[in-house]
């Protein structure tokens, strides 16, 4: 086919799918499983970026404690570490605490990303019919096993 200048070609659509494409793959399960793929590797960028920049921000606050705690204080800390900055020759150790919640934000982050598994197929068959799992119950306020109360006495 000729095409004047200024056209392109527009694929041909047969039965809602491009004609190059073979019509018994199934484009709908592997268009989710790229999309999954493009969502994980953004999110590991994503925990990367935000590690490094936990590390840099510790970096940069531990010169900046020691440095005031240094003038604070009257020199290095002969005398050891408390939560009392009045003290001469002893250093406050409120570093503790943002270095503390850098490591714990980038742990959850991490275990997020790193840690979870995906959501399997089984799973979402399961939510969409409960019935077909044999040991789960149809209705979860019915009991499975029902119990009798056994009265000893009068």
């Amino acid at each position: 086919m000729l095409l004047d200048a200024g056209e392109a070609e527009m694929p041909k659509i047969t039965d809602n799918r491009l004609a190059h494409i073979d019509p018994d793959a199934h484009a709908d399960g592997d268009e989710h499983a790229r999309r999954q793929a493009i969502k994980q590797t953004r999110a590991r960028r994503r925990c990367k970026i935000s590690t490094a920049s936990a590390a840099v921000g510790v970096t940069l606050l531990v010169p900046i404690w020691a440095a005031t705690e240094y003038r604070n204080a009257g020199g290095r800390p002969t005398r050891g570490l408390s939560q009392n900055s009045g003290i001469p020759r002893v250093w406050d150790i409120w570093i503790v605490y943002p270095f503390l919640a850098y490591a714990l934000i980038t742990a959850g982050h991490g275990w997020f990303v790193y840690g979870r598994k995906p959501i399997s197929e089984s799973e979402i068959k399961r939510e969409i019919n409960p019935q077909a799992d044999d040991h789960r119950p149809s209705d979860p306020y019915i009991p499975v096993r029902s119990f009798s109360v056994l009265r000893i006495g009068p």
